[in-house]
């Protein structure tokens, strides 16, 4: 099969539409390009399977040059049989290619290389026979290869050395080590023990065994940990029997020849020496490798629901870092994002100054007209929070305030682009502006964040650094680029993920945009240094110019079809002042009328392009964003102690894992709803049916304030609503 069937396949999709999707890969487009430009190429295939399409092309593609690599190496030997050649192209993993490739690999000085140097291969193959009747005793045969000066000292010495040649024989037979492999994974069982290091909160895993075909990866990754921090002792018993079993019945044959025996020991040191470690560390990498990715998965599922939440617009909202010792950071934002105030306060212990706090954050209220608070959920935030709930409780101010997750702030205080934005900053000033902006766009200002830092992943600092790198920013390009950004107003973080924008060409956007002013077209950006025609060809309909002579530059029409758009404007006698003010109203419905089929015929275009300029005039610079659900504001404070079973609350999907989500309920510590608790009907994983950020109702099921747990259900039973 071709790669192209394969992925056919796999993906469950036609193969021309995968041809023709790989071929468009292939001309250097990118992923959010071909999504939403190149729907009739592709057959309307979205971002998340075509970088599924596109992770697995890479990977065939890797195994495809695997193969040309091992059948040169083998070559280069004067070793590539017909036979060789059909089993490596039909090898489907790196592993089966390297089982291949395994005995004729250059080795490192074993007990079976020492063996051959010593002469006793022919001993070896005369063993591994079995013949009925050698003629004479094994010693006596062994003793035919006695040479002292090569260090074989007697017929035991020559046995052993024969032994281990077959030994390691067994072990680099391809189709054993498959089959070992598969019988492991069938019947193996991974056990974590007590490493002897005190309590943890890996006690759970402190006698634990589980069949390696049904651990959770959830709790691979936690085994995982726990034994990297020296907490477990971890081993997996492979059901050595029934794979012993496997291999004495494919090397050790039939009928009494003497030196059954001798293959019978071969295969025990064989598996017990070389094959088990060797199969148990493969498996153990595989669990670790599909567990990452599903954590991969889970964590870049969290991040884009995150980057994708509503936005707060035309809000006037105050930024709440709160601290201790060096107080509180308060940054007041206009409705632009623009920072028009900051201040410090002192309303926490060990200063506890709460009149002059409170006259203060309420100069700042009055005077700007601050309509929301975000406080940061760190250090001192339930202290922030009940000053805050109590101050605008008292004053009576049309007011509210909401939690918003200070990860990753920190890194963003104190990174460059922090100080370049805000150079008469300290650090926790900075982290107030964009504890503030989260609020107000949280895609925007988000992205000034390395995407692992943002806090919504289940085990990500255990993850293969490159690959979370790689899934998280493909995350964060289809999030930017399915909104659309302002080209005159958006940062080089947000630049520098639209798509065929890289980071120097974002560089370079923005300082042209300081020497000129801003941008009056989208065709201007062909002037910036390095942006060529295929990276503006890539970029250009992500890109807004609001304000722009061409009144497409402000939609999300490509400049490819703006032809056909304005053919279907006068198809109706529509004029494009219409577009400015607000939309071309009942487009839709006339084209349905007419018939699609026939208009896309006359235009030259595809219906799904059709469809995407009808619903770009109709709502030109629509945020989609805006039909997701707005953040929950509150105006007065819970605390853990209040808390009591069968309480019916309302609170915000923080963060979604393998075996439960997290919910804001307004108490300093989220609480989890375990999978069990989600839905009345059976589900595989809670982002089945939760979101970060989906508001929901819970009721409180237990409450351990020492260890401040707090166990929440979302089957409210009907008595209690």
């Amino acid at each position: 099969m071709t790669i192209e069937q394969i992925l056919a396949d796999e993906l469950k999709l036609k193969e021309e539409q995968v041809v023709r999707t790989v071929e468009l890969i292939d001309e250097g487009n990118t992923i959010p390009f071909i999504a939403r430009y190149r729907k009739e190429v592709t057959g309307s295939l979205d971002d998340t399977v075509l970088r599924d399409l596109y992770d697995r092309l890479n990977y065939l593609r890797g195994i495809e040059k695997r193969r040309e690599e091992v059948k040169n190496l083998i070559a280069a030997q004067d070793k590539l049989t017909p036979e060789l050649v059909a089993a490596i192209d039909a090898a489907q993993t790196m592993t089966e290619v390297d089982d291949i490739y395994r005995p004729f690999r250059p080795k490192r000085k074993t007990r079976a290389s020492v063996a051959r140097e010593r002469g006793l291969e022919p001993l070896a193959d005369l063993l591994f026979e079995q013949l009925p009747d050698y003629g004479k005793t094994l010693d006596e045969l062994a003793a035919e290869y006695i040479d002292e000066e090569k260090g074989v000292a007697d017929a035991a010495s020559a046995l052993a050395g024969a032994r281990d040649i077959i030994a390691e024989n067994i072990s680099d037979n391809a189709s054993c080590r498959k089959s070992v492999r598969t019988l492991t994974m069938e019947y193996g069982v991974l056990v974590s023990k007590d490493a002897g290091e005190g309590t943890s909160v890996y006690e759970q895993y402190y006698d634990f065994s589980e069949k390696v075909k049904k651990i959770l990866p959830h709790r691979v990754l936690a085994i995982n940990r726990g034994e990297k921090e020296g907490f477990l002792k971890v081993s997996l018993e492979p059901g050595s029997e029934i794979v012993k079993t496997y291999l004495y019945r494919k090397f050790v044959k039939e009928g009494d020849s003497p030196a059954k025996a001798q293959v019978a020991a071969a295969v025990d040191d064989s598996y017990d020496r070389l094959i088990a470690p060797s199969v148990e560390r493969e498996i153990r990498n595989d669990l670790t490798d599909n567990a990452s990715e599903g954590a991969i998965k889970v964590f870049s599922d969290n991040l884009k629901h995150l980057l994708m939440q509503s936005p707060l617009k035309g809000k006037t909202v105050m930024g709440f870092d709160p601290g201790y010792r060096t107080g509180c950071k308060l940054a007041v934002v206009d409705k632009t994002g623009k920072v028009i105030d900051t201040a410090v306060i002192y309303p926490t212990k060990p200063q506890e100054r709460i009149a002059e706090s409170t006259r203060i954050v309420s100069g700042l209220i009055r005077k700007y007209g601050v309509e929301v608070i975000a406080i940061g959920n760190g250090t001192a935030s339930k202290e922030s929070e009940i000053f805050i709930a109590g101050l605008l409780r008292d004053a009576g101010f049309n007011c509210k305030y909401t939690m918003v997750s200070e990860a990753g702030a920190s890194v963003y205080s104190a990174s460059k682009l922090g100080a370049e934005e805000f150079p008469d900053f300290d650090v926790t000033q900075r982290s107030a502006v964009s504890i503030a902006r989260r609020l107000q766009d949280p895609l925007a200002e988000l992205v000034k964040i390395e995407p692992k830092a943002v806090g919504v992943g289940q085990y990500q600092h255990d993850m293969k650094p490159a690959r979370l790198d790689e899934a998280l920013t493909g995350v964060v390009e289809d999030c930017v680029n399915s909104v659309g950004i302002d080209l005159n107003t958006a940062s080089y973080s947000l630049l520098s993920y639209v798509s065929g924008i890289s980071k120097p060409i974002a560089k370079n956007i923005v300082k042209y945009r300081e020497d000129n002013g801003e941008f009056e077209s989208r065709s201007e950006l062909l002037k910036v240094p390095r942006l060529g025609a295929k990276a503006y060809e890539q970029c250009a309909g992500f890109l807004r110019v609001v304000g722009s002579d061409e009144v497409l530059d402000a939609t999300g029409v490509h400049p490819e079809s703006y032809g056909a758009a304005r053919a279907l404007l006068g198809m109706f006698d529509y004029d494009e002042s219409e577009i400015r003010r607000g939309g071309v109203k009942l487009l839709g419905k006339k084209v349905a009328e007419m018939g699609k089929s026939k208009i896309c015929s006359e235009l030259g275009i595809g219906e799904p392009t059709l469809d995407d300029i009808v619903n770009e005039l109709e709502k030109p610079g629509r945020d989609i964003r805006d039909d997701f659900e707005a953040p929950l504001l509150r105006d007065d404070v819970l605390d853990i102690n209040s808390l009591k079973e069968g309480m019916i609350l309302t609170g915000t999907v923080r963060n979604v894992i393998d075996f439960g989500a997290f919910v804001d309920i307004g108490v300093h510590q989220d609480g989890l709803v375990h999978i069990s608790r989600i839905s009345n009907k059976f589900i595989k994983h809670p982002s089945e049916v939760l979101a970060v950020g989906d508001v929901v109702k819970v009721q409180v099921l237990s409450v351990d304030v020492q260890k401040k747990r707090i166990a929440l259900t979302m089957k409210i039973k009907e008595d209690a609503q």
